[in-house]
């Protein structure tokens, strides 16, 4: 699987990249993780901190036009991503400080 970035946004205010990109793959389209996993790669950031929005495959086609949002660190993409792009990504939505108080308690 190629990965190539097609287009980069800086979004300053949300702490975050909006990338656009475009994958060369060989069998039927790859998984999100393992997508997420090669562009994480590709811009040497954490899998934690990029987040796969969509991946759009043309019928018969080989290649894929995706969308991926990539923060600063994964404690961002926890606070401005919505909880079911979190659980798609597989990025634990920040529940280990409402345990640890839990305990306190």
């Amino acid at each position: 699987m190629d990965v190539e970035i097609i287009d980069e946004d800086e979004n300053p205010m949300l702490h975050r990249t909006d990338v656009t990109f475009r994958i060369t793959h060989d069998d039927a389209t790859p998984e999100r993780l393992s997508v997420r996993d090669s562009l994480a790669a590709k811009l040497n950031k954490d899998a934690g901190e990029v987040v796969v929005r969509s991946l759009d495959t043309k019928f018969g086609m080989r290649k894929t036009i995706g969308q991926a949002k990539v923060y600063e660190t994964s404690d961002h993409a926890k606070d401005v991503e919505q909880d079911h792009m979190l659980e798609r990504n597989k990025i634990t939505a920040g529940e280990d400080g409402d345990a640890e108080e839990a305990e306190e308690a």
